[in-house]
């Protein structure tokens, strides 16, 4: 095969069914982290050009939500080159990782407080949330596990699901202690979802997912902190000037914003009325900017996310690939759900960011590792062969191999097993393939051994006929 020929097959011999989904999945991405950079300018310029600690610069948060969007791009690329299926068989390495990284968070000379939650570590200046990279490893593990115990065979029932308990009840643990209910309930939903495509019973996953939402709902109400944050999306107005205020403003928002926004940079909440503005509750400024217009158009993009991942799901080429594109897409759903139900009152506050959107760089790098290794899935995928395929790949015309013309004109790939000559078809190598030429083949094609004598031309044949036809009227005249 030339190289010209097998680049042209790289770049355009992916079918449709993959391509689709890779080139949405990547076009979604890009624009909501763009919209993202954009709202969180119109967002935090006010605070940032008020503060000398952020030198009084409008772009001091966009710049750095730059900043990570182009190393999350790199760090991506680099995982969708990397075989998925590496990643998940060193799943013990991904489980110490993740206890470190959340154990650490623990500890009083790196753990961070903010708004009464330790949930990020922070040495040197750097600021990082480790539960947003739980989530991406915790889902890989139960994958392969899954495909360990139901394909593989290498795990016994006892020890699956002892193992299952260990990779995923001690981070969680650790992940209530910070206190995150949030990316709790995030990880919780996308495994009830993976044990429900891989086949699991129904009564299992049914009484898994209530025994969750039962322990969700006791630890969402079992403090009066908690409770107040459960309860103030029903009427933030009850305690306006307290717990309620943040969701008043964010009512507020949406009023102004009605159908068509008031214009993106023209926001009223971003002067100090809505804390948060750029984080967790910046859906608020894109609903007074964009308006409902914009926030169904938001809706849209989101949706062709979901779309692209659960088709790269679709087509992946193992249970492990599926389980993992079907998680990571069913946790892009759910997180965006929590951001926007609970902004706009009708879900608990969990203080989860919008993927993509939100200003924060663990919440963005996370999200781009997440699409990387979506697309490590894809491009993985491979057509199923079908009888017809593999007795496709084995025909080749039997008889002497064509000269070093024929090859230099159409290719090595098109000459294998050819002859000028009439062959039978036969079995080959999977390489041997078809083409048709036209006619007017060179005349080095053309042997007289392989020549079929084919009877007299067509003219010849026609004037034959017309020469007894003349015969026979001379005859019958000379009679007369």
């Amino acid at each position: 095969m030339t190289k010209s020929r097998r680049k042209e097959r790289t770049l355009f011999g992916v079918p449709e069914r993959f391509m689709k989904p890779r080139i949405i999945l990547v076009v979604a991405t890009v624009l909501l982290v763009l919209f993202g950079m954009l709202i969180i300018y119109s967002a935090s310029s006010v605070t940032a050009m008020t503060n000398p600690d952020m030198g009084n610069s409008p772009f001091y948060y966009v710049k750095k939500q730059a900043i990570i969007a182009l190393v999350g791009t790199g760090i991506a690329v680099f995982i969708a080159v990397v075989d998925y299926r590496r990643i998940c068989m060193g799943w013990r390495i991904l489980f110490l990782i993740t206890l470190t990284m959340l154990g650490v968070v623990l500890l009083p000379f790196a753990g961070a407080d903010a708004l009464g939650a330790t949930r990020w570590i922070s040495i040197g200046g750097f600021t990082i949330q480790p539960s947003e990279f739980a989530k991406i490893t915790i889902i890989m593990m139960v994958a392969f596990l899954i495909q360990q115990y139901l394909v593989d065979g290498v795990l016994d029932q006892r020890r699956f699901f002892i193992t299952c308990a260990v990779v995923v009840g001690i981070p969680l643990l650790l992940i209530l202690l910070q206190p995150d209910k949030g990316t709790t309930l995030i990880i919780v939903s996308a495994i009830i979802i993976m044990a429900f495509l891989a086949g699991f019973d129904m009564r299992f996953v049914v009484l898994t997912a209530i025994v969750g939402a039962a322990i969700l709902l006791f630890l969402a109400t079992r403090d009066e902190y908690s409770r107040a944050r459960f309860l103030i999306g029903l009427n933030p107005w009850a305690d306006y000037h307290n717990t309620g205020y943040q969701l008043a403003q964010a009512q507020y928002a949406f009023g102004t914003g009605g159908l068509f926004g008031v214009g993106i940079g023209f926001s009223r909440q971003k002067y100090s009325y809505l804390p948060m503005a750029h984080n967790d509750f910046i859906f608020a400024v894109i609903g007074e900017e964009t308006g409902f217009i914009g926030i169904l158009c938001l809706f849209a993009v989101f949706a062709l996310v979901a779309w692209a991942g659960y088709q790269i799901a679709r087509y992946a080429p193992d249970l492990t690939g599926r389980l993992v594109a079907a998680g990571f897409t069913s946790m892009f759903i759910f997180q965006a759900l929590l951001n926007v139900g609970g902004v706009v009152g009708a879900l608990p506050l969990t203080g989860k960011p919008l993927p993509f959107i939100s200003y924060g760089g663990s919440t963005l790098l996370s999200s781009l590792m997440t699409v990387g290794v979506l697309m490590s899935i894809s491009l993985r995928s491979s057509l199923p062969e079908t009888e017809h395929d593999s007795r496709r790949r084995s025909w080749q015309i039997a008889g002497e191999r064509i000269d070093d013309s024929f090859e230099e004109a159409y290719g090595d790939d098109y000459g294998a097993g050819y002859s000028a000559g009439i062959g039978t078809v036969r079995p080959s190598s999977p390489s041997a393939s078809f083409t048709m030429v036209e006619g007017g083949a060179k005349e080095s094609l053309r042997t007289s051994r392989h020549r079929i004598d084919l009877g007299p031309s067509a003219r010849e044949r026609l004037r034959s006929s017309s020469d007894k036809k003349r015969n026979r009227n001379n005859g019958r005249n000379s009679r007369d």
